[in-house]
């Protein structure tokens, strides 16, 4: 999850809300860690204990529930996707100085080719973690080089100067939103990792993966943390690459060019095969053709990001996008707790539902009042 973690959206958010919010980003890595927490573990459980995908525990809750949180979960999908078309445009146009939309055009025909052959995407992947374990390092190198004020960021994580909701449910969406928790727990059902007997690994995994990419996501709020409070020029077209080049040279850069570019033709990849997953069971044409909805999945994000541009933009969207969608498929799951027909032997701990029930109010208050300032603009 670590490698995972290092993708367009994750890079780009964390370095514009940094130098939106300088150090009292801290705050909000803080708050939106701790949420990010209270769902993965209510999803998680629930899912891997019922045995159920979500979409199959949801349809046996309400028939027809599991339909609408699939449409959702696609809507969302498609949200990231675009993101992360633009996010191979954006690593192209390091390595290569091509237009970002010429670019995104390029990483589509690769990620087309790459379902063409099953190969491919399993070499990639195993690339792309190498690369990312490269990039955690720099990033370290980054952020010592850099010189952030330490002292400072740790007291505006608890005393912020200011407290951003947008970039809360943003950060919050792109890493539990959408399809990506739901991911995760399907994988575990996958793996067998379904029942009473497997809770322990279940609760290891949920709040490892989070932690995991606090991290990561605080030491890259470090190094953009010590570029933006130096008063140095970030370039507003690519934040996080600029960053890297201001601290690491024109050889960072490219690097960092490299692992963007990766990461975001493997999440184009998996966002497509995972959100089309969700649809199939719909109705047996999908599922029967399957493979031409994923191209067309992938074709439609690229020709949208194509037409609209603003990259940086669509980034931070698709998680904003994702966090306003998350509290409604937190309460299908949390109601779906209380269901001892559908849950078997397994009692969700009370303290637990309390929390989720906590996150749920949080999350919609966040998203109300997003939804709102995003009306107004």
């Amino acid at each position: 999850m670590a490698t995972s973690a290092i993708g367009p959206g994750f890079l780009t958010q964390t370095t514009v809300f940094t130098q939106q919010l300088t150090a009292s980003f801290g705050f909000v890595i803080l708050v939106s860690t701790l949420l990010d927490i209270g769902v993965q573990l209510n999803i998680w459980r629930i899912l891997t204990m019922s045995g159920y995908r979500a979409q199959e525990l949801c349809n046996k809750l309400f028939p027809g529930l599991g339909f609408f949180l699939s449409v959702l979960i696609v809507f969302g999908g498609l949200a990231f996707n675009i993101g992360n078309i633009a996010g191979t445009g954006l690593g192209l146009n390091v390595l290569t100085n091509i237009k970002v939309e010429h670019g995104a055009i390029i990483s589509c025909l690769v990620a087309l080719l790459i379902f063409s052959m099953k190969e491919a995407a399993s070499y990639l992947d195993q690339f792309t973690k190498i690369l990312g374990f490269l990039m955690i390092l720099l990033t370290l190198y980054v952020a010592i080089q850099s010189q952030p004020p330490l002292l400072t960021a740790i007291e505006k994580s608890f005393l912020p100067d200011t407290i951003n909701s947008t970039a809360i449910i943003t950060l919050v969406g792109g890493t539990v939103g959408g399809y990506i928790s739901f991911a995760g727990a399907h994988r575990l059902l996958d793996a067998g990792f379904k029942g009473p007997e497997n809770l322990h690994y279940v609760n290891k995994s949920a709040i490892s993966g989070i932690i995991i990419t606090g991290i990561m996501r605080t030491i890259l709020f470090l190094a953009a943390l010590g570029v933006v409070l130096k008063g140095l020029d970030i370039d507003a077209s690519n934040p996080p690459a600029s960053v890297f080049k201001i601290a690491a040279g024109n050889l960072g850069y490219k690097f960092f060019g490299m692992v963007m570019w990766c990461a975001a033709i493997t999440s184009v990849v998996g966002a497509s095969y995972t959100s089309i997953s969700f649809i199939k069971t719909l109705h047996p044409f999908i599922e029967q053709h399957q493979k031409s909805f994923i191209f067309f999945f992938i074709i439609f994000s690229t020709a949208i990001f194509v037409f609209i541009g603003k990259p940086v933009k669509l980034l931070i969207a698709a998680g904003a996008i994702n966090g306003i969608i998350l509290p409604i498929a937190l309460l299908f799951i949390l109601i779906a707790s209380n269901q001892s027909k559908l849950l078997g032997n397994y009692k969700h701990p009370k303290w637990l539902t309390r929390i989720g029930w906590v996150v749920f109010t949080f999350l919609t208050y966040l998203a109300i009042n997003t939804l709102l300032a995003f009306l107004k603009n």
